[in-house]
């Protein structure tokens, strides 16, 4: 007899395909969440770095520039030359000295949204395991 319900099997499957499709995108959702988070940290403590590094910059110039202009003028009728090498050379050094610094930063700066990337990975190494061969 056939009441136009499907067979038993069939809801089953339907079943399990509406399970799987709403855990999938629970799963998505919570990764896009922390994609999110870790987008909001990344920008906020970029933000606090440019505005905390454009003020030390600011103060440090004006007090380099005051310090090489008492330099210059203590040395002005011995050493004027000499000064103003001398002081070229020190910034020259320091500028080096803080790119040199620089580069080393960036290659030991993790890459953005790692966590989220290693949380995406550990997924779909999940569901390789779970469902087969991923190729």
């Amino acid at each position: 007899m056939n009441d136009g319900t499907p067979p038993r099997s069939r809801r089953g499957l339907r079943a399990a395909a509406a399970q799987l499709a709403a855990a999938l995108l629970g799963l998505a959702r919570t990764r896009l969440e922390l994609a999110t988070v870790e987008f909001e940290e990344a920008r906020a403590q970029a933000a606090e770095r440019l505005v905390l590094g454009l003020v030390a910059g600011l103060f440090f110039a004006f007090a380099v520039l005051a310090a090489s202009m008492l330099v210059v003028v203590l040395f002005w009728d011995t050493y004027r030359i000499a000064a103003l090498c001398g002081v070229t050379i020190v910034y020259a050094l320091l500028g080096g000295l803080a790119l040199w610094r620089l580069a080393a930063l960036r290659k030991t700066d993790a890459p953005a949204f790692a966590a989220t990337l290693s949380e995406l990975e550990r997924d779909r190494a999940l569901l390789v395991k779970r469902f087969g061969n991923d190729k």
